[in-house]
């Protein structure tokens, strides 16, 4: 059975730096990858993802130059620098079990079959 758990959110000021990790267990090998977020009140948005097959990356405009998505052994890192207060949010990995993701495609909620709990990420002075 698939499950994925996020950790390394936290509370901090702008401008700093947080990493999350998103661990993803149940014996998937080749898979698509997407970091997602969600704001009270709001949808919840794409921020970055992962295509396994072709080794390509996306991310939403918000937070290019500023995030970086990685993947270690069953492991998906989201590095986030230079923090704003905008960014304050309920982050999620979500895997879709393809391992090429079209970038048409990969911002959208419908395309990821597995999610994790989420991680709060607060930026604030």
């Amino acid at each position: 059975q698939v499950h994925l758990a996020e950790s390394g959110g936290d509370s901090v000021q702008p401008g700093g730096s947080l990493r999350l990790s998103c661990l993803v267990g149940g014996g998937l090998y080749y898979y698509s990858v997407g970091w997602f977020r969600q704001a009270p009140g709001k949808e919840r948005e794409g921020v970055s993802c992962s295509s396994s097959s072709d080794g390509k990356t996306y991310y939403a405009d918000s937070v290019k130059g500023r995030f970086t998505i990685s993947r270690g052994d069953n492991t998906v890192y989201l590095q986030m620098n230079n923090l704003k207060p905008e960014d304050t949010a309920v982050y999620y990995c979500a895997v879709r079990n393809s391992p090429r993701m079209p970038e048409m495609y990969w911002d959208r909620v419908s395309e990821y079959s597995y999610w994790g709990q989420g991680t709060q990420v607060t930026v604030s002075s």
